[in-house]
């Protein structure tokens, strides 16, 4: 959400903002808060006006009584009334226009940073750097489920039978290299200085709009029935919800932790489901990475943030690239964000693995998060970024330590979290 002192004195920038994300629908809204603003600003001088009558002249009812004079107390009195009858009006269309101004701001995307490629969608982000050498062995790679299946580790059928498309069975050593995977993660961002955290897996409602927009909100979130609460889509939501109506000590920024958490997607409106397959699924594990800190601190972060990404990748022997996303790829709230990608031998392409994400102060405008500084209260940026998700993430593990003979190599730094293999050997 953006400052409406902002939009208030700068509507065309609001405007053209909104042209470059191509959501040209919302430009009248802009034009609709100026005029609701004007109005607000003028209710409340006007209701400022008439509770400092109101309290002046009900000060004279009692000296007129006591000096009998009861005509001129009741003349003073149907004044009084008359103040507050147009008070109680004014009041309640008060809170209507400020009700409709905070639903508008709540959809009016945030700003973008001048950095961001403009496009329509993610069809024109932009390559930033390719790290690694793409290779594609001269033997086939099978699909992934495939590969899985010769381990005995991967079970869809069942799954299918017990919950749906979506969801999944790991086994054995495919299930043990997902858990080796997300703790290696979480060691490698201890390593980097980042606090390992495990939130709630439920959120509430006001957190869920305060991180999020509602598109993505319905497109995302489960709901659990009867309760205020949501299953999380990912540990942000309950990261940076942990703040909310919350004033932080500017000397404890930056904060910055490192969160696991279960995932759950609703998915919808997506490319679709796979029915063989653990690309896009409603439940997923994942490590992420949360920064609060100074507005002038961020674009540091943000660069820290992808880039621990890009090396914990490079670390187990996959090659990636870093894609700018463009204007018409970015979420409501975002003001500037990259994708990590990995490389697929089998595809011959790169896919998405990650997504860092710089959303200024639009999530603690929202979630009313300030910071106490030398020079007063501010509102803190906050940036996340996905370390791994597995199982999306075994899938380019898999195809880039594969091996003719159908065994996987096991990188020097995840076999202490594998009990010490160099190699898994298929079962079939």
């Amino acid at each position: 959400m953006i400052d409406i002192k902002f939009l208030r004195e700068n509507p065309d920038a609001v405007k053209e903002n909104i042209k470059k994300k191509f959501q040209d629908s919302k430009l009248e809204l802009v034009d609709e808060v100026v005029t609701l603003d004007k109005e607000s600003r003028q209710v409340q001088t006007r209701v400022d006006e008439l509770r400092s009558k109101r309290n002046k002249i009900s000060k004279e009812i009692g000296a007129l009584m006591g000096q009998g004079k009861k005509e001129e107390a009741q003349k003073i009195k149907e004044e009084v009334k008359s103040i507050a009858d147009e008070l109680s009006g004014l009041e309640v269309r008060g809170e209507e226009v400020q009700a409709r101004v905070k639903e508008i701001m709540m959809i009016i995307p945030n700003m973008i940073d001048d950095s961001v490629p403009i496009g329509k969608d993610d069809s024109e982000n932009v390559e930033r750097e390719i790290i690694g050498d793409p290779v594609v062995p001269a033997f086939e790679i099978p699909y992934h489920v495939d590969i899985m299946e010769t381990f005995d580790g991967i079970d869809l059928d069942s799954a299918r039978k017990v919950a749906g498309n979506g969801f999944y069975y790991l086994m054995g050593d495919i299930a043990r290299l997902h858990s080796a995977v997300i703790t290696y993660a979480r060691d490698f961002m201890i390593d980097r200085g980042f606090t390992y955290c495990v939130p709630p897996f439920m959120i509430r409602s006001n957190v869920v709009t305060g991180v999020m927009s509602f598109n993505e909100m319905e497109s995302m979130m489960y709901k659990i029935e009867g309760e205020d609460l949501y299953l999380i889509g990912t540990s942000e939501h309950s990261m940076i919800g942990k703040f909310i109506d919350t004033i932080i000590d500017e000397k404890t920024l930056p904060q910055n932790y490192t969160s696991y958490s279960p995932c759950f997607r609703k998915e919808k409106g997506a490319h679709g489901l796979e029915e063989r397959g653990v690309y896009r699924i409603h439940q997923f594990e994942k490590q992420e990475m949360i920064v609060v800190c100074k507005p002038e601190e961020s674009p540091m972060w943000f660069e820290k943030l992808y880039t621990n990404t890009v090396d914990l990748f490079r670390s187990l022997d996959i090659p990636v690239r870093v894609l700018e996303c463009c204007s018409g790829d970015l979420a409501d709230l975002k003001s500037k964000s990259v994708d990590v990608e990995a490389w697929s031998p089998r595809q011959q392409k790169y896919f998405e693995v990650g997504s860092c994400s710089n959303l200024t102060d639009a999530q603690s405008r929202r979630l009313k998060i300030r910071v106490d500084g030398e020079d007063g209260k501010y509102f803190p940026h906050t940036l996340n970024n996905t370390v791994v998700a597995p199982p999306r993430m075994l899938i380019a593990f898999l195809e880039n330590n594969l091996n003719e003979d159908g065994s996987v190599d096991i990188p020097e730094v995840l076999q202490p979290y594998m009990g010490g293999k160099k190699r898994l050997v298929p079962n079939q």
